[in-house]
């Protein structure tokens, strides 16, 4: 039998704290929900492991070193409303939940969005409301946002997605793939456009909708 509390504390003191997180609500959204209730049946044991794993489909349950450096990045405060993209099982739009007033989580593959509202409701994360839709089109209606997270990798971000962050203050964290190399940028809505910043390294997949355009050739 699995001490998943033991674990969870193992993991905020080996993978969160040196990694220059140290926000209290972060480490304690870390410390208090159960990531191995959001993992896919048969990986519970790798829920804690400092690494990517798997969603099926090039979709991948980030790192817990990376979303909380994201997360830390944003800056999330209590009387925001935020953005999850890419929702998965839940757990980033529940860690999430646990900073911000509300969140929207928006998944594309049903069988991820049936495993993510089970894993919501479990935990109590009464704060999100998932939306299953199209991850490029994010949640328009429900916006604008103080903060949107997407959850994969990414090479171009669109504007439909930027039109969604409120136009001053808002800001966004993205993780850029280009090749082997993944680089996650924290973008500020100003008026006129977002200026983005790189804040870290981290990998993960691109998620298909988040592709450049195929280039023509003459």
């Amino acid at each position: 039998m699995q001490d998943y509390e033991a674990l969870r504390r193992t993991m905020v003191d080996t993978q969160v704290r040196p990694n220059d997180v140290t926000e209290y609500p972060i480490i304690d959204a870390f410390l208090r929900l159960p990531r191995e209730r959001f993992v896919p049946a048969g990986l519970e044991p790798a829920a804690y492991l400092g690494e990517n794993l798997p969603l099926g489909a090039d979709r991948v349950m980030l790192e817990p070193r990376t979303l909380a450096k994201m997360l830390d990045a944003l800056d999330v405060r209590p009387d925001e409303l935020a953005l999850v993209i890419g929702a998965g099982t839940g757990y980033a739009a529940a860690a999430l939940g646990l900073l911000a007033a509300a969140v929207v989580a928006v998944e594309e593959d049903p069988s991820l969005a049936a495993e993510a509202r089970t894993a919501l409701a479990e935990v109590g994360a009464d704060t999100v409301i998932l939306e299953e839709g199209p991850l490029a089109e994010g949640a328009a209606a429900q916006g604008p946002y103080d903060a949107i997270l997407i959850e994969g990798g990414v090479e171009v971000v669109s504007d439909a997605i930027l039109r969604q962050l409120k136009e001053d203050g808002g800001r966004i964290a993205a993780l850029f793939v280009d090749g082997e190399f993944g680089e996650v940028r924290i973008g500020h809505a100003r008026p006129g456009g977002v200026d983005w910043r790189a804040a870290f390294n981290a990998g993960a997949p691109i998620l298909p909708s988040f592709r450049k355009p195929p280039a023509f050739a003459l």
